[in-house]
């Protein structure tokens, strides 16, 4: 047992890669490197750091390089040219991360390191392939609290229902759902919601979000906006289902009350001179327009899906049984 453990070693020398996006986070540097000195002690030494500093305009990059070079688990560290966003930022450490398990960590601390060790544990059993991290508490202003429940409700209910309450912040999964993560290589789209879409065999954890030590959230009202949106033209089609729908209810409607108008004139109750034939083609051609363009938007739609390049299917288990 202790040879093969050796060999593993030998193939996986740090098998838990933590991915950790940095962006305004200078004033927490020196916290998040003593936090996983502690935590590299628990994993018995096989963590790997993945710092991404994502074109942040503090000092992130030049406080890791020294930091770093002083401490006694391994690390990576990237600086990106500009600032793509937390989500490149975490398909770069991806890219780079040894694994063969990993997880993603925000920089700022809010996220217990006894979830990331979990985490591990749970991928490290080989029965779950994704782990995310589902928010039970958080300690933020009561608006901050309000806003985020009410935009994740909409999440859930319009665009994907396996989202957990909450939303995800952290998550981790194993290197076949890595690759499988990597080779959708779509912009303007939602790595979280791209791991809900996978789907394989995933684990939801509870923990408490701790208050932010130092600096503010740079996740703002309108980042969460574009965020709803990228998401809502990346993996629902359902604008154009209520656009096909509203038109559908506005032609059953656009018919009754085309009949009641006309009959109306035939009756001698409309005298208005050109009133009858405005009111009809006005109607009818509303609310045409609108099921044409459902219908033409579908096949964008479908145009759309097809250029994402997204696998058909993705094989989770296979195993041959060959004849005795």
């Amino acid at each position: 047992m202790q040879e093969e453990e050796m060999i593993d070693d030998a193939v996986h020398p740090h098998l838990f890669s933590l991915i950790i996006p940095v962006y305004k986070n200078g004033g927490m540097i020196d916290m998040l490197i003593e936090a996983l000195q502690e935590l590299d002690k628990r994993l018995e030494r096989k963590l790997e750091a993945v710092f991404v500093v994502d074109g942040s305009p503090d000092r992130c990059y030049e406080l890791l390089q020294q930091r770093l070079q002083h401490c006694d688990f391994r690390a990576e560290l990237v600086c990106l040219s500009r600032n793509f966003g937390s989500f490149a930022a975490i398909r770069m450490g991806l890219s780079i991360a040894r694994g063969p398990y990993f997880a993603v960590m925000a920089a700022d601390l809010q996220e217990p390191l006894e979830l990331v060790e979990e985490f591990f544990r749970s991928l490290s059993s080989g029965t779950i392939d994704i782990t995310v991290g589902v928010r039970t508490d958080r300690d933020d202003p009561f608006f901050s609290r309000v806003s985020s429940n009410l935009f994740w409700g909409i999440y859930r209910r319009f665009i994907q229902r396996e989202m957990p309450p909450g939303g995800i912040d952290m998550f981790g999964c194993n290197t076949q759902v890595r690759d499988a993560l990597l080779a959708m290589d779509e912009a303007n789209s939602s790595l979280v919601g791209q791991v809900i879409w996978l789907g394989f065999r995933r684990k939801s954890i509870s923990y408490k979000r701790l208050p932010r030590m130092v600096g503010k959230s740079s996740w703002t009202f309108f980042r969460k906006l574009r965020y709803m949106f990228d998401n809502i033209f990346s993996f629902t089609n359902m604008p154009l289902t209520l656009l096909l729908l509203v038109g559908g209810l506005g032609t059953v409607f656009s018919v009754i009350a085309s009949i009641i108008i006309f009959t109306g004139w035939f009756l001698g109750k409309i005298s208005f001179p050109g009133y009858t034939p405005v009111i009809l083609a006005v109607l009818v051609s509303m609310f045409s327009q609108l099921i044409g363009l459902g219908l033409v938007g579908t096949y964008v739609w479908r145009t759309f899906e097809n250029t994402k390049h997204r696998p058909s299917f993705i094989p989770m288990l296979h195993e041959s049984f060959p004849k005795k």
